[in-house]
């Protein structure tokens, strides 16, 4: 066990997560840290921009373990508070722990991270063990960094993100909510052209960019990334789409290309880990990573 995961422990709850249910568990969170005899503090979001700012105020604090409790989303919003305007980390010795109450559980499942199970999350903390985890950097036109640990969608993924946020998921669960949005979105849906590092591609559905085999709401890749590969995946989804939807449901493989930067034009907006942000062009590259207590291979 790691001393130092007692000497400053924040964490970072979202009482929005999961639809509004993510508070029930708090109770049982605390309980575990005074069972564990483990010293903390911390602070309640009222939006997600609050669980950014404050675990970016941790980090220049010098706190050695923040700790996300809620979904992807506000698990990610962490991780964006781990780096400063400029993409640089704001503290090189500050680590990751995350307690998820959240609907779509991909960091979790990606890092071999206990899901809605409090006890067995500080368990975890409460050990200390870590490893480092892959981080990518979108950089937009200009200059804005923004951080995800699972994947990024150019095209049909941020409508998708912003219809399976709508609060279906919540009502009807994580993949059945997702996947009913999909079909909604994809009554709609106009393919779109992109230019990928100086080539034109056609009549795209759906650009992915990722490191993790999880990427939404059950939706998984078979790729053949290591943890310590700098570069990512690219899925390009063209035609078929109904044929790719069904592999990414199922895991099966599908012809992947893996690249270590990406330049990518186009009139389309940007989704990553669940959340629409912004528009191309973005360029895609790796950040420097961060500890995750508890991660596994």
């Amino acid at each position: 066990m790691s001393s130092d995961v007692y000497s400053s422990v924040f964490l970072i709850l979202n009482p929005g997560s999961r639809g509004g249910k993510s508070h029930a568990s708090f109770a049982r969170i605390h309980a575990a840290f005074f069972a564990r005899g483990i010293a903390y503090r911390y602070a309640v979001t009222k939006s997600l921009e609050d669980a950014e700012i404050l675990a970016r105020e941790a980090n220049l604090a010098g706190c050695s373990t923040i700790v996300a409790v809620g979904g992807d989303g506000t698990i990610n919003r962490v991780i964006n508070g781990f780096y400063g305007p400029d993409g640089a980390r704001l503290s090189e010795q500050t680590r990751l722990g995350v307690i998820y109450t959240g609907a779509s559980p991909d960091f979790c499942l990606s890092h071999g991270l206990p899901v809605r199970d409090p006890e067995k999350a500080v368990a975890a903390l409460a050990r200390g063990d870590a490893l480092p985890i892959a981080i990518g950097r979108i950089t937009y036109a200009d200059g804005r960094p923004r951080h995800f640990s699972c994947c990024a969608n150019i095209g049909l993924g941020a409508q998708l993100a912003r219809a399976a946020n709508s609060g279906i998921r919540a009502r009807i669960g994580d993949k059945a909510g997702t996947f009913l949005a999909l079909l909604s979105t994809l009554k709609h849906w106009q393919p779109i052209d992109l230019t990928l590092n100086g080539r034109a591609h056609a009549h795209i559905y759906n650009l992915s960019i990722g490191k993790t085999r999880h990427i939404a709401s059950g939706l998984k890749i078979t790729h053949a990334l290591t943890p310590d590969d700098s570069r990512f995946y690219v899925l390009r989804i063209q035609n078929r789409i109904g044929r790719h939807l069904l592999k990414l449901y199922t895991g099966a493989s599908l012809p992947l290309e893996y690249a270590e930067r990406l330049d990518i034009a186009g009139d389309a907006e940007v989704e990553y880990d669940g959340d629409a942000d912004g528009r191309l062009p973005v360029t895609i590259a790796a950040a420097p990573g961060i500890e995750v207590i508890g991660a596994k291979r």
